[in-house]
Formats: C-alpha cells, sequence, structure tokens
C-alpha cells in the first residue's frame, strides 16, 4: 500500500501503475519500432488487443512480482512479434502460414457475390465502404478488396495499375 485510506490507495496506485505501465509500452515502441502496432496483419491486431488487455492488467497489479510478470508478458509479446515479422519477410511458406490472403469482392464496377458469400461481407456493407470512399459512380470503381486485416480497399478512378492486384485472390471473379 502506498496510502492508509484504501481509497486514496486505489487512486495512486492506479494512476502510478498505469502510467509505469504506459511508459513500458512507449518503450518497447522505441525499441522494436512502428510497425508494433500496425494493422498489416491479422497478427498484428491481436498484438494490439492483447497489449491493451495487458496494460489494463498491469494498471491493476496488486503485488509488484504481479506488475513485473505483466511488464515481462508485453516485453515476450514484442519480441514475438518482432521475430514474425522478421522471419515473414525471409520465408514466404511461413508467411502463407501466418498471413490471410486480401479477396477481391467488386472488380470493374461489378460486384462479385460469391467473394461476398465467401468472406460472409454483406452487400449493404460493401455499398457503405463505397460510399466512405467517396465512390460516385459503380462503373468508376476499378476494385474492392477485403484485406487481410479486415479493412476494405476501394480503389476508384479512369483507371488501375495491376501490381495493385499482386496477391489478391480472385477466384470468385465473374
Amino acid at each position: 500500500m502506498f496510502f492508509d485510506p484504501p481509497i486514496l490507495d486505489a487512486f495512486a496506485k492506479g494512476g502510478v501503475l498505469s502510467i509505469l505501465g504506459l511508459f513500458w509500452v512507449i518503450l518497447l515502441v522505441r525499441i522494436v519500432g512502428l510497425r508494433s502496432f500496425s494493422k498489416m496483419t491479422n497478427f498484428d491486431f491481436v498484438m494490439t488487443v492483447a497489449m491493451g488487455s495487458l496494460l489494463a492488467g498491469a494498471s491493476q497489479s496488486n503485488e509488484w512480482p504481479a506488475l513485473l510478470q505483466t511488464l515481462i508478458a508485453m516485453a515476450t509479446l514484442f519480441a514475438v512479434q518482432f521475430a514474425v515479422a522478421y522471419i515473414r519477410q525471409r520465408s514466404a511458406g511461413f508467411d502463407a502460414v501466418v498471413q490471410n490472403t486480401p479477396v477481391l469482392l467488386m472488380k470493374d464496377g461489378q460486384i462479385l457475390h460469391d467473394a461476398l458469400l465467401r468472406t460472409r461481407v454483406s452487400k449493404e456493407d460493401l455499398i457503405a465502404k463505397l460510399r466512405e470512399a467517396n465512390a460516385l459512380n459503380m462503373s468508376t470503381v476499378r476494385a474492392v478488396v477485403l484485406e487481410t486485416t479486415g479493412d476494405v480497399s476501394v480503389l476508384h478512378g479512369d483507371g488501375m495499375d495491376d501490381i495493385l492486384l499482386k496477391g489478391v485472390r480472385r477466384d470468385c471473379e465473374q
């Protein structure tokens, strides 16, 4: 306990431990790099959620060993993410195991209904994403891709370079 009245102690510990946990995360991000909280892969997303949970746990620790265990768990997750990213860059086989493949949902103004069905994306959700991307005419939509992170990319305009669809699953094209 920092203070004798339990309510004061709760405020002090919550504040101090939250700040300590937050600075620990910032230090780890500075060591590992900006990619730490990117949403490039599903693995990155899980890392972000887990880190939030661990930070919450750190702020609620009742004893120093519990706090230390949480801080070590955070560092371990950063190390695992760093290692996975490193190996992914050097091994296409490993990358295929840990990474999903983006899926084409729309091509040249045509909705690929089989792809929507397979990815469980509703037509209404697709149209909402088109509106968010300021697509004003279906005929100008070159492609809509469900990315590995769950984000939806809308490519629209007069033309499109084929490289933008490299690695995108197109097996549901009509």
